[in-house]
């Protein structure tokens, strides 16, 4: 039986290439850090539950609605931390530690949030508190609802004189009449609410968490 035709040279050049990486792997291969110059490093789940007052910002930096938030700050510490579990954290060494770490959450924020907009609940439904909530009645807004939870969550972090103080100035009673039920001076009770008032504002503009420290447990 005589032998097959032989294969062209540029056939055969072909056949061999098709072998050979991808374009996209190629990329990838040079921009996948180098193991022994950027060895695997695996912060403490503590130091990156730390991180939490970055990662906050970012998402609210790129527009992610308040009702979303704490999911998507889960989402972010979640993957960050399967990837260092699976030694894929590979810094450069000679970068600062905590710099390094924020600079590849950073990264992480962004790949979550593009695929939070991806979703399609995100691009077409629209989330209602009460959706069957009767004719004529405007429903509350889920944002708003959760803003005010997480003022709720603020005040009952504040000092107990700071809280009672601050109650009284939203109950039914005026300021004065709620001092002299406890026999102490209005002007005295007027001072007490301007501090109390200060240190609520204080903690509600702290960019720590978009719901507060307690929202992600």
């Amino acid at each position: 039986m005589k032998n097959p035709l032989p294969i062209p040279r540029r056939r055969e050049a072909r056949r061999l290439s098709s072998d050979a990486p991808g374009p996209r792997a190629r990329r990838r291969a040079r921009s996948a850090p180098n193991e022994a110059l950027h060895p695997a490093v695996s912060p403490s789940i503590e130091a990156l539950w730390a991180e939490r007052p970055f990662v906050a910002p970012l998402l609210r930096a790129l527009h992610v609605p308040a009702r979303d938030r704490e999911d998507l700050l889960q989402t972010v510490l979640l993957g960050a931390w399967e990837a260092i579990r699976a030694r894929r954290y590979r810094p450069d060494p000679r970068r600062h530690p905590r710099a390094a770490l924020r600079g590849w959450l950073h990264g992480i924020v962004w790949r979550q949030v593009s695929h939070y907009r991806e979703r399609a609940c995100v691009r077409c439904e629209i989330l209602l508190d009460a959706p069957f909530s009767p004719a004529g009645q405007a429903p509350v807004e889920i944002e708003g609802a959760l803003l005010a939870r997480a003022a709720l969550r603020e005040i009952a972090a504040l000092p107990a004189g700071h809280r009672e103080v601050l109650l009284a100035g939203a109950g039914p009673l005026s300021l004065v009449a709620w001092a002299r039920r406890r026999r102490m001076n209005p002007n005295s009770a007027a001072s007490r609410l301007r501090r109390a008032r200060r240190a609520l504002a204080e903690r509600l503009a702290s960019p720590r968490l978009p719901f507060g420290d307690g929202a992600v447990r």
